[in-house]
């Protein structure tokens, strides 16, 4: 697509070559969201298996919300105050979505997902055969790749700000169990398995007990085909030593041709709850 990218860097840096110039930026803004509305942008794309952001896209969502005002827009019996628009469909996308399902303009639903009653917001991305089941939310820019699951409940977090900032990635045929957070560009890797309320920031420690001593993840990434439950270390306050939440990898799940017979097999290996 071709959009000038020199302009918006400008109109962020400069708020009054932005106010002065909005009728030239918001038609390279609105080309930014369309591109990602309809997939042909992504916020972030994996180059030889590194994840590289697209900071212009990421500061052309932000003059989007200051070129918007706030109005009122009508979905059946509801009456919405925003300033973005939802997804619109003409029911040839090839996408289910159940009613109270909820997506943004410039988020991109790939042909072949499934959207239960949940929320899917700005620039976010969701791959084909993802199931993102009820009550779960995607946020602004994360980044969700083919034939995951995210259980009921389940918070991806969204990273707008600032605009080099890496979003949630969570790649593909990965699992998170019902009622997990994802926050803070925190990134799960291919295959992994997330057992039910695992909580994962930038700040959470990652533990890996599968050896004979443990040991830490220290990049706030999961690796590939991991299983992980919520654990506690034990930390030392003024008032004393008390528990503090972290995540458990326990094990690995088995390669296998069918990724759903090994999800089964690695739930039920482990015990983990979903």
């Amino acid at each position: 697509m071709n959009i000038d990218f020199k302009l918006i860097d400008q109109a962020f840096e400069d708020s009054n070559f932005f106010t002065a110039n909005k009728k030239l930026i918001e038609p390279e803004v609105q080309k930014c969201l369309e591109g990602l509305d309809c997939g042909k942008l992504r916020i972030c794309e994996q180059t030889n298996s590194k994840w590289l952001v697209n900071e212009q896209l990421k500061k052309a969502i932000l003059l989007f919300f200051r070129l918007k005002t706030i109005h009122p827009e009508t979905v059946g019996s509801f009456v919405y105050q925003d300033k973005i628009p939802l997804k619109t469909s003409r029911g040839l996308e090839g996408v289910r979505t159940v009613p109270g399902a909820i997506a943004r303009f410039g988020a991109h639903i790939e042909p072949g997902a499934i959207l239960m009653p949940s929320f899917v917001n700005i620039g976010a991305y969701v791959g084909s055969e993802t199931m993102i089941d009820t009550w779960a939310t995607v946020g602004s820019c994360a980044q969700v790749g083919r034939r995951v699951h995210l259980s009921g409940g389940v918070g991806v977090g969204g990273v707008l700000e600032p605009p080099q900032a890496s979003p949630v990635i969570i790649e593909d045929n990965a699992f998170l169990g019902s009622r997990c957070i994802v926050v803070e560009g925190v990134r799960v890797c291919e295959g992994a398995v997330l057992g039910a309320n695992v909580v994962l920031t930038k700040s959470t420690k990652i533990i890996d007990v599968t050896g004979i001593a443990p040991r830490e993840i220290l990049d706030s990434t999961i690796p590939p085909r991991s299983v992980v439950i919520p654990g506690v270390r034990e930390k030392e306050f003024k008032a004393g030593k008390f528990g503090v939440p972290c995540a458990l990898i326990i094990g690995e799940r088995k390669a296998s041709t069918d990724e759903k017979a090994s999800l089964n097999q690695a739930l039920r290996d482990f015990g983990v709850a979903v």
